[in-house]
């Protein structure tokens, strides 16, 4: 397996050096279509392409086929029509799987002549996330790119070698388009067109292959459980995670069943990798990377990843070790102001992470008549079996009490949301306005879904009881059970969305409930729906343990 260069990656394209499986791509056929993309942009004058593709070889085409054209790439967060309308006088041509868009089919052309891509005129546009929410555009060279991936194969690609490349994240982002696309394409390595979002397809598509590494959110990674084949899965060569931490209570898991921690990778759109880690709390910088600080302990990064000259400075505080390598200490700009007292976000939630109940934790300030702190809760094991027979109150009085040890009484959250795992968008992060908008919203009254997949005709749905369910306060605010009737309402809603069913309730047929179920117990859900009898058909199960079962009588009409 020889390294290809990124600039040389549409003129040096063997036949038969595989980029992708299911349906089968090599590079030549990858080369070729590009070229012919190149020339249908070409002819039709296009010079900025927004460009958002799930299929990661139908992505790699496009921007390989909009560089050979000296075409600018724009890759758009989303496609919701409010950044879409921020974008629209920035590029002349939208290339999506959206319907009304432009398809890579539509665009080919008479092909262009094979030649060597300019590392500096080539420029890409990503879409990111701030703090507060609002997307914002970081231009790159084709230069800083190609300069970030040679590094990466020199720290892992002996140890990864001809591995399969399977990732959860989207490649629309830094960490995805990198790790997921780029990389392997100059490497050689395989690599999967879909991200896969759950844990159970991880799996599936891992154990198609003899050698595979995984490119994972910690978000995914928090949630890979008990059920999944580990012994099988201890050939990954390497896990890597980035968009946000890992949980160290997550990466011990990790460690015992892999046998090797999590590589997680620290970094930004702006300044591309800094430093990575492997277990530990202290990161290690990346060959090239030279890193200071400012007056108030911010670091500065100066790096290959970056405009020659540049030297990006960050809102992370950092504390050096002697050795080079440094800790986060959280960020400097979220700090707020309640009745005109200063209160650091980081340095309240790094206190929370203290208590052994707390996994991780997320501070943001409610307005509600006048603002308060609230505290979204990542709950460790501990922590869960505290709410599970203790109760909510018993676990958010501690929690307060923990911290008020470390703050003034004003600074104590007065809402809480206790939750298995925190929330994150496509780029592994949650923004601090998805936070706020999490903290005013009401506590759930639904199942989070994890998976679901069809057999013959009844549905299997994997289901996480919240938590924070609504419905525990009444039912029994010491030891909180999923009632009943709840389950029943599940049935009904998730059968509305999976399955063409009657809406009219006609009763219940030998309705049987076997087992409790408890905040954090995952759920397995059969709905079966018998047209002809007009019964819905349903069993929960925790794991082998039936928890209720039984049959839905259901008509049409409103009578």
């Amino acid at each position: 397996m020889s390294w290809i260069g990124m600039d040389r990656l549409l003129l040096d394209a063997p036949v038969g050096r595989l980029v992708t499986v299911a349906p089968t791509l090599d590079l030549a056929t990858l080369a070729s279509q590009a070229g012919h993309l190149a020339g249908g942009l070409q002819a039709r004058g296009v010079k900025r392409l927004a460009l958002h593709l799930e299929d990661a070889a139908e992505l790699a085409i496009a921007l390989l086929g909009a560089w050979r054209a000296d075409v600018e790439v724009v890759l758009p967060a989303d496609l919701q029509a409010q950044n879409r309308q921020r974008l629209a006088e920035r590029v002349d041509l939208w290339l999506t799987d959206q319907p009304g868009d432009s398809r890579l089919d539509d665009l080919y052309g008479d092909a262009l002549p094979t030649a060597a891509l300019d590392l500096d005129r080539c420029r890409l546009t990503l879409s990111t996330s701030g703090s507060s929410g609002e997307p914002k555009l970081i231009g790159k060279s084709l230069r800083q790119l190609a300069n970030e991936v040679a590094v990466l194969e020199q720290c892992w690609g002996a140890e990864l070698g001809d591995a399969t490349v399977l990732g959860s994240v989207a490649a629309q982002h830094i960490y995805g388009l990198l790790f997921r696309v780029l990389w392997p394409l100059c490497a050689g390595r395989p690599l999967l067109r879909r991200a896969l979002p759950f844990g159970e397809d991880l799996q599936r598509a891992s154990l198609e292959h003899a050698d595979f590494a995984w490119v994972c959110s910690p978000a995914l990674l928090k949630r890979m459980g008990d059920n999944l084949d580990w012994p099988a899965l201890g050939r990954v060569r390497r896990v890597f995670s980035s968009g946000g931490a890992l949980p160290a209570e997550a990466g011990q898991q990790l460690f015992e069943r892999l046998g090797q921690w999590p590589t997680e990778i620290y970094g930004s759109s702006e300044t591309g990798g800094i430093a990575w880690r492997q277990g530990g709390t202290h990161w290690q910088p990346f060959p090239g990377v030279e890193l200071s600080q400012d007056a108030d302990g911010a670091l500065r990064v100066a790096s290959p990843y970056l405009p020659a000259g540049h030297i990006e400075q960050t809102a992370d505080a950092v504390r050096f070790a002697e050795d080079g390598r440094f800790e986060l200490l959280g960020r400097l700009d979220r700090i707020v102001k309640l009745e005109e007292k200063r209160i650091s976000l980081p340095m309240l939630e790094q206190a929370l992470a203290g208590h052994p109940w707390v996994s991780e934790a997320r501070l943001g300030v409610v307005q509600e008549n006048r603002a308060f702190l609230g505290a979204l809760v990542a709950l460790s094991e501990a922590g869960l079996h505290a709410l599970r027979n203790q109760g909510r109150r018993a676990v958010t009085e501690g929690l307060r009490r923990h911290l008020s040890g470390h703050c003034e009484a004003l600074a104590l959250p007065r809402r809480w949301r206790l939750l298995r795992r925190l929330p994150s968008n496509a780029q592994g992060k949650l923004p601090q306005a998805e936070l706020d908008a999490l903290l005013r919203a009401p506590r759930t009254r639904q199942p989070e879904l994890l998976g679901a997949r069809q057999e013959d005709d009844q549905w299997l749905l994997e289901l996480e009881v919240p938590l924070d369910l609504a419905h525990f306060t009444g039912h029994f605010p010491r030891t909180p059970v999923l009632p009943g009737v709840v389950q029943i309402d599940w049935v009904l809603h998730l059968a509305n969305e999976y399955l063409a069913v009657p809406t009219r309730f006609a009763g219940m047929e030998v309705l049987k409930f076997q087992q409790l179920a408890r905040p954090g117990d995952r759920l397995q859900l059969t709905l079966r729906f018998d047209a002809e009898r007009g019964k819905l058909h349903f069993a929960y199960r925790n794991g082998e343990a039936p928890c209720s079962s039984g049959r839905i009588l259901l008509a049409a009409g409103d009578d």
